[in-house]
This record gives structure tokens, sequence and C-alpha cells, in this order.
């Protein structure tokens, strides 16, 4: 995981934003997990790389 963060705001209708919890509740996860995994998978879908915390320590060790 990287070891800096950001914050990123997002508005949602209330009825979605409830459901989603509710929804990420049941499955034992936090909604900043979730988001966090749709984000890696729309870059990855879309081939968009980016240096994460392992990456950058892999290359300083080359």
């Amino acid at each position: 995981m990287e070891s800096k963060t950001a914050r990123l705001t997002v508005l949602i209708d209330p009825h979605k934003k409830k459901a989603f919890e509710e929804l990420c509740a049941a499955q034992d996860l936090t909604p900043s997990q979730v988001v966090r995994q749709l984000i890696r998978d729309y870059l990855e879908h879309h081939g968009v790389t980016y240096a994460t915390k392992s990456t950058l320590a892999a290359n300083a060790k080359s």
C-alpha cells in the first residue's frame, strides 16, 4: 500500500451512499477500501501505470 494518502471528495446521492455503505459493511469492507480497488481496476483497465511504494523500492535497489 502507498505510504502517503491524498483526499478525494466525491458528491453522491444520499440514497446511493447509504446503499453503498450497507453493502460494504455486509462484505466486511470499508467504503474507502472499495473505492481504492475500483480506482486500481479502472487504471488497469485503461492501461495506466503509476508508481507505488513497492515499485519505487524495487527501482531503488536496481
